[in-house]
């Protein structure tokens, strides 16, 4: 309901309301039709919403697809920003953004499914912009490892760029098996067991020699932890 040509509080909170359900369905339809196969009518039909709504927000899918990138991504930017700025050391680092990866696809599957197929890998996404959007976050990290090879942390003949880019190409492969249903997603020991092997396999060719890895096992059936143990770190 509009006064004096201005929308009222409720009438500005029904159209977030409609905005989030369309964005929600995008992302479902997105994720079961691939960006190729998905119609404006299909997600006004999930979102229940009338066809005319959605382009209200937006004039296509693409922009549909641009919407569901820069909310699912940039919020996964600022985290990763949060945990490489901190005083951890760069293990912890490391297992902290790896966590934050797989806990994005245990809350949302789909929308990660979104982001590695559609967005990241699709020709049909602005490339110059998504290039760039895409790069912040290995830029973001770059400067942790600059920062571990500065204290001693990092092995030497480590390039921090390539570590960088090393770890999210390795968290984007592993998340790719379970959007692909080639690993076991459906338990959480499944996602965690993956989370460590990832960051230990990473961590073991990226410290300095003489560094120690605090080894954490995924919880077992019975909520209980092996004991903690330390390796020695190992170079490649």
């Amino acid at each position: 309901m509009r006064r004096n040509g201005k929308s009222t509080p409720s009438a500005r909170r029904q159209d977030t309301e409609s905005y989030k359900a369309i964005l929600r369905a995008a992302i479902e339809v997105f994720a079961d039709k691939g960006y190729h196969g998905c119609r404006i009518s299909d997600v006004a039909r999930t979102a229940g919403v009338a066809y005319g709504l959605v382009y209200h927000y937006f004039h296509d899918k693409e922009a549909l697809l641009e919407a569901v990138f820069e909310v699912g991504w940039g919020g996964f930017l600022a985290r990763v920003r949060e945990v490489a700025v901190s005083a951890s050391t760069l293990e912890e680092k490391v297992r902290r953004i790896a966590q934050i990866a797989f806990e994005a696809y245990r809350r949302d599957p789909k929308a990660v499914k979104v982001i590695i197929l559609e967005i990241a890998r699709s020709p049909a996404f602005e490339q110059a912009r998504r290039r760039s959007e895409l790069m912040d976050v290995i830029r973001v990290s770059e400067g942790m490892f600059v920062e571990a090879k500065r204290g001693g942390d990092l092995n030497p003949n480590a390039d921090p760029l390539l570590c960088a880019a090393q770890l999210f190409g390795a968290i984007e492969m592993a998340l790719t098996t379970f959007v692909l249903g080639l690993a076991d997603s459906h338990t959480d020991q499944a996602l965690e067991r993956a989370q460590v092997q990832l960051t230990e396999s990473f961590l073991h060719g990226v410290l300095a020699a003489g560094a120690e890895l605090s080894w954490k096992e995924p919880r077992s059936a019975g909520g209980s932890r092996p004991t903690k143990q330390s390796r020695s770190a190992k170079q490649i």
